[in-house]
């Protein structure tokens, strides 16, 4: 190439500087530039023109290579899209486990790929509906899973040995995955084709989430028994999905959501590693969850400098030799956060742009997010739009027939490889303090996202950030929000055929195998056991979600976020 030739830089370089000097003064005088500084979301500083010069010293295969192989930044598959689309899951479930499973069915007759359950609050918490905490909050935000029996119910006429699911669960991780695994042994699937993810990644609920239950050493314990478990049982288990996306959505800079997110997982890793087991049997099965927002390519440089990073991690940190284990296999979530209420029907366009980058950034699974979300769990119609987005970015617009198709672009590179300097800077403070898990007991990830928060709301409301229709273009008509079509559903009778139903679960179950499981599970937290058999057992029993999590409480007791002022 004769970027590489000294003579042609210096060529290039005076040619650039021609420019600078003749032809951009007199365009800059006739028209001058919408701002006087331009910078992404996470406040990287754009210039207006990118070069070779730029990748000056840059080295094709050390920073990008080939697909298929490390440094993986143009994606773990050699053939990428050309073989196999991403799996197009939309997060789904509200109300009870009834109307999810219709709304799955409906979704899969529609030509969704893979499932994905959202949860309601007392499902995350672990309360049962008739726990005093869990009064009006039942099937809300996502469906209500007190015992075996409503998994039964969701998954009812549904091939659990067909598809993969994925559980946006935490703190209850242990029992949610037992109820599903309960639910395909009852179906007759083998172990070794129950496929999915669990999300099961404490860290982040202290840094944004914030549906902790227990206290920081003891929920990463919790963690690292469901990893070691499905590891060994679940050989299609993806037992955690080690999330940016949360982080992201409490506020967090692109830098810093990737930063925070592998140093997580840096954190998980050390941990499995101080169990013994030896990375390679465990790594291949790490999953990672990132928030694809609406700056276009600041998101696509995220994904790619992401999987270096991570390979890199994995390769030089702790000496994996598969390449397996040095993939940064991820899903991706259109920002949730970036839909509003004005003029919904934006946010149609702001989630296609979204989904997007994703697409380009060459993740392995995609959810959509419906326009109507600012409002209420997505209807029907909306959902469908959202999944049909998906489906034409895979199958019209052809950036799926070729590998990275930005790669080499002197912006994106030069972005990827910024956002990646910016990283590192804070996974070397964090490592200063000792990992993650201490960092998150100072509250230094905390800090940074809330005051990340703060100073995106101030560029918004001070006019250095624009959002179509909300401080830029605004309309004072409201007759496009009043018309958008809701979903309708009764949740206080949805509440009480939760509680009617938990309490049926509790007299019909046998009372002596409930009693010892829980009993047996006590003793194993006492212990320090991976408590992963006795949740399942407990599980097959019919112990409700609230009494497994009451159990646990019991030995690892209850977490309360210290103030911070």
């Amino acid at each position: 190439m004769p970027f590489f030739d000294p003579e042609y830089v210096k060529r290039l370089e005076a040619s650039l500087k021609k420019w600078e000097s003749e032809t951009l003064p007199q365009w800059l005088e006739r028209m001058p530039e919408r701002m006087e500084s331009f910078t992404t979301l996470s406040d990287i500083p754009i210039r207006r023109l990118y070069t070779p010069l730029d990748l000056k010293d840059w080295d094709y295969l050390e920073k990008l290579g080939f697909p298929g192989e490390y440094p993986f930044t143009r994606g773990i598959h050699a053939t990428m899209y050309r073989a196999k689309l991403w799996t197009m899951r939309m997060f789904s479930g509200y109300g009870g486990p009834e109307e999810t499973n219709r709304r799955l069915k409906f979704l899969i007759e529609h030509g969704e790929t893979g499932l994905s359950l959202a949860f309601d609050e007392p499902t995350l918490v672990g309360i049962d509906p008739d726990d005093p905490l869990a009064e009006g909050h039942v099937g809300i935000e996502g469906v209500n899973v007190a015992s075996l029996k409503d998994m039964e119910i969701i998954f009812d006429g549904i091939d659990m040995g067909r598809v993969t699911t994925n559980m946006t669960i935490n703190p209850p991780a242990p029992v949610l995955l037992s109820y599903y695994v309960a639910v395909a042994e009852k179906q007759g699937v083998p172990y070794h084709k129950i496929g999915g993810t669990t999300q099961n990644d404490p860290l982040k609920e202290f840094i944004a989430q914030k549906t902790y239950v227990f206290p920081p050493e003891a929920a990463v314990k919790i963690a690292i028994d469901v990893i070691e478990w499905s590891v060994k049982n679940l050989p299609k288990w993806n037992p955690i999905s080690i999330s940016g996306y949360h982080i992201r959505e409490a506020g967090a800079t692109a830098v810093q959501e990737l930063a925070f997110t592998l140093a997580d997982g840096i954190e998980y890793v050390r941990q499995l590693l101080a169990r013994g087991l030896d990375v390679d049997t465990f790594a291949p099965r790490l999953s990672f969850f990132f928030d694809s927002h609406i700056n276009f390519f600041e998101e696509i440089a995220k994904f790619r400098a992401a999987r270096r990073m991570w390979a890199k991690i994995m390769k030089e940190w702790f000496g994996a030799k598969k390449k397996r284990s040095m993939w940064l296999r991820f899903h991706t979530q259109t920002a949730g956060v970036s839909l509003v209420v004005q003029e919904p029907y934006n946010n149609i366009v702001r989630t296609a742009i979204e989904a997007l980058a994703a697409v380009l950034g060459g993740t392995q699974s995609l959810h959509t997010n419906s326009f109507d979300e600012p409002f209420r769990v997505p209807s029907e119609f909306a959902a469908k739009i959202a999944l049909r987005t998906q489906q034409i970015i895979a199958y019209e617009t052809g950036v799926a027939d070729t590998i990275d198709p930005l790669g080499g672009s002197y912006y994106v590179e030069w972005l990827t490889d910024e956002i990646e300097e910016r990283a590192w800077k804070y996974i070397d403070k964090i490592e200063a303090m000792g990992g993650m898990l201490e960092a998150v007991k100072r509250g230094y990830p905390q800090k940074e996202v809330t005051e990340s928060a703060y100073k995106f709301q101030r560029d918004l409301e001070e006019g250095r950030k624009f959002i179509v229709g909300v401080n830029i273009f605004r309309s004072e008509s409201i007759d496009e929000a009043r018309n958008v079509p809701l979903l309708e559903f009764d949740q206080e009778e949805i509440e009480e055929r939760q509680k009617r139903r938990v309490k049926e679960v509790r007299k019909m179950r046998n009372q002596e195998r409930w009693r010892r499981a829980l009993d047996n599970l006590r003793k194993a937290a006492e212990r320090g056991e991976n408590i992963m058999p006795y949740v399942l057992e407990a599980a097959r029993a019919y112990a409700t979600l609230g009494e497994i999590m009451g159990t646990l409480k019991e030995v690892y007791g209850v977490y309360v976020e210290p103030p911070e002022y």
